[in-house]
């Protein structure tokens, strides 16, 4: 293990396998299926979730940060495996009690070396933000400028998604009801934005095919060094980040381009269909 662990919520979408592989610690959200309650991407997964979220009559679900001790629980494994400090990046603390809860959790270790960092945003927005901070950690990077460098750089990370329609996101208590309703009498295809930490429309269309182009401008206004293309099913993805990265200014690595389906944590309130990605941009473009 590095000398400085990385954390990180399931609200940032990395899959089990990308987390592991780049030595990031994912500590679960809880996510409710009626009575029936999971930990995020430990005994629910994606694909299931996606399952149940889209089978006839499915309860909708609900999403609650973890507990204190969870995080306290992460922390002290991390410790135990060698690191000397910690970086913890999370969902931002507008949009979910997680900030709180790590904060707690990381009190609870009076001594230790732990840095929170509030990303503002959601899903892979904190996933690229905790990848860049563990490849700084792997290059021997300190846990202050590890966390300075993550301050700095979340400026630089925009997330663009076009849904289907802006229920869920109501369901969810992100949007008012009004706001959701407007937007189902006009059979509009809203695109959303996180600005500051909040859910912010970026745009309006009629159609998903004007959607789709909408946000494939607004991914593609700026060199970027990091791009994850998401998705919630039925949507495909493939073409659509063919499309992107077509078109982006400079062009990328494809090895910093990733695709992967929302998960349980962000996926109730987007809902199915939602078709985006998130970038960070390069620095200082």
């Amino acid at each position: 293990m590095a000398r400085v662990a990385i954390i990180t919520d399931s609200a940032s979408d990395l899959t089990p396998e990308l987390a592991s592989s780049a030595g990031i610690a994912v500590v679960p959200l809880i996510v409710t299926f009626g009575g029936e309650e999971f930990k995020a991407g430990v005994d629910l997964s994606t694909d299931q979730f996606w399952e149940r979220m889209l089978a006839p009559d499915a309860p909708f679900p609900t999403t609650a940060a973890a507990a204190p001790g969870a995080f306290k629980e992460t922390y002290e494994a991390a410790f135990a495996g060698g690191a000397e400090a910690i970086v913890s990046v999370h969902v931002a603390a507008t949009l979910s009690g997680t900030m709180d809860a790590a904060r707690i959790g990381a009190s609870m270790l009076e001594g230790r070396e732990i840095h929170l960092v509030d990303s503002g945003s959601a899903s892979m927005a904190v996933g690229l933000l905790a990848m860049l901070g563990a490849e700084l950690a792997t290059a021997g990077v300190s846990a202050p400028e590890i966390a300075r460098v993550l301050e700095a750089r979340k400026a630089d990370v925009d997330l663009y998604a076009a849904l289907d329609t802006l229920e869920y996101l109501k369901r969810g208590g992100r949007i008012s009801g009004p706001r959701a309703a407007v937007g189902s009498l006009l059979s509009i295809k809203p695109i959303i934005t996180v600005i500051h930490g909040k859910v912010d429309t970026a745009d309006r269309v009629r159609t998903r095919g004007k959607a789709r182009e909408r946000v494939t401008e607004l991914l593609t206004q700026r060199k970027v060094e990091r791009l994850a293309i998401l998705f919630t099913p039925p949507a495909d993805p493939e073409a659509f980040r063919d499309e992107v990265i077509a078109r982006l200014p400079g062009g990328i690595d494809p090895a910093r381009v990733f695709v992967y389906a929302v998960g349980s944590s962000v996926g109730p309130h987007l809902g199915p269909g939602c078709l985006g990605g998130v970038f960070l941009a390069a620095s200082g473009d």
